[in-house]
């Protein structure tokens, strides 16, 4: 991996493990296989280009799988596995945030008539409900507008 290719790909760990607590390995892999040629690379590959153990590489993307964001694949005649990130895996991330948006959306509403019949102040238990609301609400129209936006790929 060049220099300036390794800067990229930390610069994603260093902002995917700041803003969404993820460990500082998973989101150099992360980084790694959104850029890495090719697409399928296996854990030995991906461990020297990260700079992984292999016992931490393993645990990491065991993380990255079960959250559907890498997939494993045996290799076409061999015993080696290969992973790789699908070009859709961050929508599927982001459509399964949606609906837990709107599964806690739902909670409250059903929070909201609890407290109401026992007599206390709904207002805080409304203001979440309204704030998942207004997030899955804006991630939903995100999702439609991306499919009239260009995409990045049209731009270079």
């Amino acid at each position: 991996m060049n220099d300036e290719l390794r800067g990229w790909v930390d610069r994603v760990a260093d902002f995917l493990t700041s803003e969404y607590h993820l460990p500082p390995i998973a989101c150099r892999v992360l980084g790694w296989l959104m850029a890495c040629d090719p697409p399928e690379q296996s854990a030995a590959r991906i461990a020297e280009a990260v700079g992984a153990s292999r016992a931490s590489l393993t645990t990491n993307l065991r993380l990255l799988t079960d959250a559907g964001l890498v997939v494993k694949r045996p290799g076409r005649g061999e015993r080696t596995v290969y992973y790789r990130m699908d070009d859709d895996a961050w929508q599927r991330v982001l459509r399964r945030r949606i609906a837990t948006l709107d599964s806690f959306r739902d909670l409250t509403r059903a929070g909201v008539g609890l407290v109401e019949r026992a007599g206390g102040d709904a207002s805080r238990v409304r203001s979440a409900g309204d704030a998942f609301a207004s997030m899955a609400e804006a991630l939903a129209d995100a999702g439609r507008l991306r499919s009239s936006r260009v995409p990045l790929s049209h731009l270079s």
